[in-house]
Protein backbone atom coordinates (compact mmCIF):
# COMPACT_ATOMS: atom_id res chain seq x y z
CA UNK A 1 0.00 0.00 0.00
CA UNK A 2 1.00 3.66 -0.23
CA UNK A 3 2.86 5.33 2.55
CA UNK A 4 0.58 6.52 5.34
CA UNK A 5 0.38 10.03 6.72
CA UNK A 6 3.27 10.99 8.89
CA UNK A 7 2.39 10.55 12.52
CA UNK A 8 3.10 12.94 15.37
CA UNK A 9 6.52 12.91 16.81
CA UNK A 10 6.74 10.48 19.70
CA UNK A 11 8.72 10.74 22.91
CA UNK A 12 12.37 9.95 22.85
CA UNK A 13 13.08 6.36 23.95
CA UNK A 14 15.77 5.32 26.32
CA UNK A 15 19.17 4.87 24.61
CA UNK A 16 19.97 1.25 23.75
CA UNK A 17 23.18 -0.55 24.59
CA UNK A 18 26.02 -0.08 22.18
CA UNK A 19 26.50 -3.14 20.00
CA UNK A 20 29.82 -4.75 19.17
CA UNK A 21 31.61 -3.67 16.07
CA UNK A 22 31.39 -6.26 13.32
CA UNK A 23 34.28 -7.30 11.12
CA UNK A 24 34.59 -5.77 7.72
CA UNK A 25 33.72 -8.04 4.84
CA UNK A 26 35.62 -8.48 1.62
CA UNK A 27 35.02 -6.08 -1.09
CA UNK A 28 33.45 -7.49 -4.21
CA UNK A 29 34.53 -5.48 -7.12
CA UNK A 30 32.86 -7.14 -10.10
CA UNK A 31 30.03 -9.04 -8.54
CA UNK A 32 26.56 -8.82 -10.02
CA UNK A 33 23.54 -8.14 -7.98
CA UNK A 34 21.71 -11.34 -7.24
CA UNK A 35 17.99 -11.87 -7.33
CA UNK A 36 16.02 -10.77 -4.41
CA UNK A 37 15.68 -13.63 -2.02
CA UNK A 38 12.61 -14.73 -0.21
CA UNK A 39 11.66 -12.86 2.90
CA UNK A 40 13.11 -14.66 5.84
CA UNK A 41 11.43 -15.28 9.07
CA UNK A 42 11.37 -12.47 11.44
CA UNK A 43 14.25 -12.68 13.74
CA UNK A 44 14.41 -11.69 17.31
CA UNK A 45 14.62 -8.03 17.74
CA UNK A 46 18.16 -6.92 18.14
CA UNK A 47 19.50 -4.37 20.50
CA UNK A 48 19.01 -0.86 19.29
CA UNK A 49 22.12 0.40 17.68
CA UNK A 50 23.27 3.91 17.18
CA UNK A 51 21.33 5.91 14.75
CA UNK A 52 22.99 5.67 11.39
CA UNK A 53 22.97 8.10 8.53
CA UNK A 54 19.79 8.44 6.59
CA UNK A 55 19.83 5.91 3.77
CA UNK A 56 18.26 6.09 0.41
CA UNK A 57 14.55 5.56 0.11
CA UNK A 58 13.91 1.91 -0.45
CA UNK A 59 11.19 0.25 -2.43
CA UNK A 60 7.82 0.13 -0.85
CA UNK A 61 7.45 -3.13 0.96
CA UNK A 62 4.41 -5.22 1.33
CA UNK A 63 1.99 -4.47 4.07
CA UNK A 64 3.01 -6.22 7.25
CA UNK A 65 0.83 -8.06 9.67
CA UNK A 66 -0.86 -6.00 12.37
CA UNK A 67 1.08 -6.45 15.54
CA UNK A 68 -0.29 -6.59 19.03
CA UNK A 69 -1.13 -3.25 20.58
CA UNK A 70 1.71 -1.85 22.56
CA UNK A 71 1.44 -0.48 26.05
CA UNK A 72 0.49 3.11 26.81
CA UNK A 73 3.33 5.40 25.96
CA UNK A 74 4.54 8.29 28.04
CA UNK A 75 2.79 11.65 27.80
CA UNK A 76 3.99 13.62 24.82
CA UNK A 77 5.70 16.94 25.29
CA UNK A 78 3.59 18.83 22.76
CA UNK A 79 -0.19 19.14 23.03
CA UNK A 80 -2.04 17.57 20.15
CA UNK A 81 -4.59 19.34 17.99
CA UNK A 82 -8.15 19.50 19.31
CA UNK A 83 -10.45 16.79 18.04
CA UNK A 84 -13.97 17.29 16.70
CA UNK A 85 -16.89 17.45 19.17
CA UNK A 86 -18.48 14.09 19.62
CA UNK A 87 -22.23 13.42 19.26
CA UNK A 88 -24.47 13.78 22.31
CA UNK A 89 -24.87 10.52 24.09
CA UNK A 90 -28.27 9.00 24.93
CA UNK A 91 -29.89 9.79 28.30
CA UNK A 92 -28.96 7.26 30.93
CA UNK A 93 -31.49 5.33 32.95
CA UNK A 94 -32.77 6.79 36.23
CA UNK A 95 -30.76 5.63 39.19
CA UNK A 96 -32.10 4.05 42.33
CA UNK A 97 -33.76 6.48 44.80
CA UNK A 98 -31.25 7.66 47.34
CA UNK A 99 -31.59 7.69 51.09
CA UNK A 100 -33.49 10.66 52.57
CA UNK A 101 -31.07 13.22 53.91
CA UNK A 102 -31.04 14.86 57.32
CA UNK A 103 -33.16 18.04 57.78
CA UNK A 104 -31.12 21.15 57.08
CA UNK A 105 -30.65 24.13 59.41
CA UNK A 106 -33.05 27.11 59.26
CA UNK A 107 -31.91 29.58 56.60
CA UNK A 108 -31.22 33.29 57.13
CA UNK A 109 -34.09 35.87 57.03
CA UNK A 110 -34.87 36.85 53.44
CA UNK A 111 -35.12 40.43 52.09
CA UNK A 112 -38.38 42.36 52.46
CA UNK A 113 -40.72 41.76 49.52
CA UNK A 114 -42.54 44.45 47.45
CA UNK A 115 -45.72 46.07 48.82
CA UNK A 116 -48.81 44.00 48.13
CA UNK A 117 -52.10 45.26 46.63
CA UNK A 118 -54.64 47.05 48.84
CA UNK A 119 -56.84 44.60 50.70
CA UNK A 120 -60.63 44.65 50.92
CA UNK A 121 -62.24 47.16 53.29
CA UNK A 122 -62.70 45.67 56.73
CA UNK A 123 -65.84 45.96 58.86
CA UNK A 124 -66.58 49.34 60.47
CA UNK A 125 -64.96 49.78 63.86
CA UNK A 126 -66.53 51.13 67.03
CA UNK A 127 -67.01 54.94 66.94
CA UNK A 128 -64.28 56.65 68.93
CA UNK A 129 -64.67 59.66 71.25
CA UNK A 130 -65.02 63.16 69.70
CA UNK A 131 -61.70 64.82 69.00
CA UNK A 132 -60.75 68.42 69.89
CA UNK A 133 -62.15 71.29 67.77
CA UNK A 134 -60.02 71.88 64.69
CA UNK A 135 -58.62 75.17 63.39
CA UNK A 136 -61.06 77.25 61.32
CA UNK A 137 -60.62 76.59 57.60
CA UNK A 138 -60.23 79.19 54.86
CA UNK A 139 -63.31 80.88 53.41
CA UNK A 140 -64.95 78.71 50.77
CA UNK A 141 -65.97 79.83 47.31
CA UNK A 142 -69.29 81.47 46.63
CA UNK A 143 -72.11 78.96 46.29
CA UNK A 144 -74.71 78.77 43.57
CA UNK A 145 -77.61 81.29 43.75
CA UNK A 146 -80.42 80.16 46.00
CA UNK A 147 -84.02 79.72 44.96
CA UNK A 148 -86.22 82.79 44.64
CA UNK A 149 -87.79 83.65 47.95
CA UNK A 150 -91.46 84.36 48.57
CA UNK A 151 -92.79 87.81 47.82
CA UNK A 152 -92.43 90.25 50.68
CA UNK A 153 -95.10 92.50 52.15
CA UNK A 154 -96.11 95.58 50.21
CA UNK A 155 -94.03 98.58 51.19
CA UNK A 156 -95.25 102.02 52.13
CA UNK A 157 -96.20 104.37 49.33
CA UNK A 158 -93.32 106.57 48.26
CA UNK A 159 -93.31 110.23 47.38
CA UNK A 160 -94.72 111.02 43.95
CA UNK A 161 -92.18 112.64 41.65
CA UNK A 162 -93.66 115.32 39.48
CA UNK A 163 -92.73 114.77 35.86
CA UNK A 164 -91.55 117.88 34.07
CA UNK A 165 -93.29 118.49 30.77
CA UNK A 166 -93.03 121.10 28.03
CA UNK A 167 -94.50 120.81 24.52
CA UNK A 168 -96.39 122.76 21.90
CA UNK A 169 -97.66 122.53 18.33
CA UNK A 170 -99.22 125.46 16.44
CA UNK A 171 -100.29 126.19 12.87
CA UNK A 172 -100.32 129.30 10.66
CA UNK A 173 -103.71 130.88 9.95
CA UNK A 174 -102.64 133.31 7.16
CA UNK A 175 -100.26 132.74 4.22
CA UNK A 176 -97.09 134.71 3.44
CA UNK A 177 -96.13 135.99 6.91
CA UNK A 178 -93.97 139.18 7.21
CA UNK A 179 -90.19 138.60 6.76
CA UNK A 180 -87.33 138.95 9.29
CA UNK A 181 -89.59 138.75 12.33
CA UNK A 182 -90.90 135.73 14.29
CA UNK A 183 -93.63 133.93 12.37
CA UNK A 184 -96.76 133.94 14.54
CA UNK A 185 -98.24 130.43 14.43
CA UNK A 186 -101.55 131.41 16.02
CA UNK A 187 -103.57 128.26 15.38
CA UNK A 188 -102.91 126.28 18.61
CA UNK A 189 -102.92 122.47 18.34
CA UNK A 190 -101.31 121.76 21.74
CA UNK A 191 -99.95 124.13 24.38
CA UNK A 192 -100.96 122.82 27.84
CA UNK A 193 -97.89 124.28 29.62
CA UNK A 194 -98.34 127.58 27.70
CA UNK A 195 -94.59 127.78 27.05
CA UNK A 196 -95.39 128.93 23.49
CA UNK A 197 -96.78 132.45 22.99
CA UNK A 198 -98.99 132.67 19.86
CA UNK A 199 -99.04 136.47 20.07
CA UNK A 200 -95.26 136.74 19.60
CA UNK A 201 -94.59 133.41 17.82
CA UNK A 202 -91.83 132.61 20.37
CA UNK A 203 -91.29 129.53 22.55
CA UNK A 204 -90.13 130.40 26.09
CA UNK A 205 -88.06 127.68 27.85
CA UNK A 206 -89.27 127.11 31.44
CA UNK A 207 -87.69 123.64 31.97
CA UNK A 208 -83.98 123.43 31.12
CA UNK A 209 -83.07 120.36 29.06
CA UNK A 210 -82.83 118.89 25.58
CA UNK A 211 -85.61 119.80 23.13
CA UNK A 212 -86.78 118.65 19.72
CA UNK A 213 -87.99 121.33 17.24
CA UNK A 214 -89.57 120.64 13.86
CA UNK A 215 -91.63 122.30 11.20
CA UNK A 216 -93.71 121.16 8.22
CA UNK A 217 -94.53 124.04 5.89
CA UNK A 218 -96.48 124.36 2.64
CA UNK A 219 -94.69 126.47 -0.03
CA UNK A 220 -96.51 127.94 -3.03
CA UNK A 221 -95.78 130.37 -5.91
CA UNK A 222 -92.41 131.65 -4.71
CA UNK A 223 -89.25 130.35 -2.94
CA UNK A 224 -89.03 130.08 0.86
CA UNK A 225 -85.89 130.66 2.95
CA UNK A 226 -86.39 129.77 6.63
CA UNK A 227 -84.24 130.15 9.73
CA UNK A 228 -84.60 128.57 13.18
CA UNK A 229 -83.58 131.20 15.76
CA UNK A 230 -82.51 130.28 19.33
CA UNK A 231 -81.17 132.78 21.88
CA UNK A 232 -81.36 135.47 19.14
CA UNK A 233 -79.03 133.48 16.86
CA UNK A 234 -79.86 131.63 13.65
CA UNK A 235 -78.83 128.06 14.52
CA UNK A 236 -80.28 126.32 11.42
CA UNK A 237 -81.19 127.46 7.88
CA UNK A 238 -83.06 125.87 4.97
CA UNK A 239 -84.71 126.89 1.71
CA UNK A 240 -87.24 125.64 -0.85
CA UNK A 241 -86.95 126.93 -4.44
CA UNK A 242 -90.31 127.15 -6.17
CA UNK A 243 -91.85 129.33 -8.93
CA UNK A 244 -95.22 129.80 -10.64
CA UNK A 245 -98.29 128.17 -9.16
CA UNK A 246 -96.50 125.04 -7.98
CA UNK A 247 -97.08 123.75 -4.40
CA UNK A 248 -94.48 121.87 -2.33
CA UNK A 249 -93.70 121.02 1.31
CA UNK A 250 -90.63 121.89 3.38
CA UNK A 251 -89.77 119.85 6.48
CA UNK A 252 -87.05 120.19 9.13
CA UNK A 253 -86.11 118.65 12.52
CA UNK A 254 -83.29 119.32 14.98
CA UNK A 255 -82.32 118.89 18.67
CA UNK A 256 -81.27 121.84 20.88
CA UNK A 257 -80.09 122.09 24.47
CA UNK A 258 -81.79 125.02 26.22
CA UNK A 259 -81.54 126.80 29.53
CA UNK A 260 -84.44 128.36 31.41
CA UNK A 261 -85.43 131.68 29.77
CA UNK A 262 -84.10 130.82 26.28
CA UNK A 263 -86.46 131.64 23.37
CA UNK A 264 -86.87 129.83 20.03
CA UNK A 265 -88.83 130.92 16.90
CA UNK A 266 -88.99 130.72 13.08
CA UNK A 267 -88.27 133.53 10.56
CA UNK A 268 -88.69 133.88 6.79
CA UNK A 269 -86.37 136.05 4.63
CA UNK A 270 -87.45 138.97 2.42
CA UNK A 271 -88.31 138.04 -1.19
CA UNK A 272 -88.21 134.39 -0.13
CA UNK A 273 -91.58 134.31 1.54
CA UNK A 274 -93.47 131.46 -0.04
CA UNK A 275 -94.91 130.02 3.22
CA UNK A 276 -98.54 129.20 2.46
CA UNK A 277 -101.75 127.98 4.16
CA UNK A 278 -105.26 127.27 2.94
CA UNK A 279 -108.24 125.17 3.81
CA UNK A 280 -106.41 122.21 2.23
CA UNK A 281 -102.82 122.97 3.29
CA UNK A 282 -101.24 123.64 6.72
CA UNK A 283 -97.92 125.04 7.92
CA UNK A 284 -97.06 123.83 11.46
CA UNK A 285 -94.29 124.60 14.03
CA UNK A 286 -93.70 122.01 16.83
CA UNK A 287 -91.39 121.67 19.87
CA UNK A 288 -91.17 119.36 22.97
CA UNK A 289 -88.87 118.44 25.89
CA UNK A 290 -86.91 115.24 25.15
CA UNK A 291 -85.31 114.90 28.60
Amino acid sequence: GEAGVKGNKGNYGFPGLKGQKGSKGDTCENGTKGDKGDRGDAGDPGVDGEQGDKGEKGDTGEKGYCGEPGGRGAKGEERGEGGTKGEKGSKGEMGVEGIQGVDGKQGEKGERGSKGEKGDLGPAGVMGPSGPKGVSGSKGGRGAPGKKGSRGAKGARGDTIKLLRSAFSAGLSKPFPPPNVPIRFDKILYNDQEDYNPSTGKFNCSVPGVYVFAYHLTVRGRPARLSLVARSRKVAKARETLYGQEIDQASFLTILKLSAGDQVWLEVARDWNGVYVSAEDDSIFTGFLLY
